[in-house]
């Protein structure tokens, strides 16, 4: 049941997180499943490591994937749009 939490709360916070930082990548839904669950890794140790805590639940849970899945993304734009220049 967990790793089904998981895949849910990826593909919200990775198709979040795709509407909200400007810029384009492909990969469809899947992309967006692996860019959240990367995120939610990502957010999960940053929240850890920053507040001394993480947030449980759906809507926490959801909340630090949608950071750590942001973060990656813009670093992913950021370092895409350094290579073509």
């Amino acid at each position: 049941m967990h790793i089904l939490f998981w895949i849910i709360v990826g593909l919200i916070a990775g198709a979040l997180a795709k509407a909200v930082v400007p810029g384009e990548e492909g990969g469809g839904w899947l992309g967006s499943l692996v860019v959240g669950l990367i995120g939610a890794l990502v957010g999960g140790f940053l929240f850890n490591t920053i507040l001394g805590h993480s947030y449980a639940g759906w809507i926490g849970s959801t909340v630090v994937a949608f950071v750590g899945a942001a973060l990656i993304l813009a670093i992913w734009h950021a370092v895409a749009r350094r290579r073509a220049t």
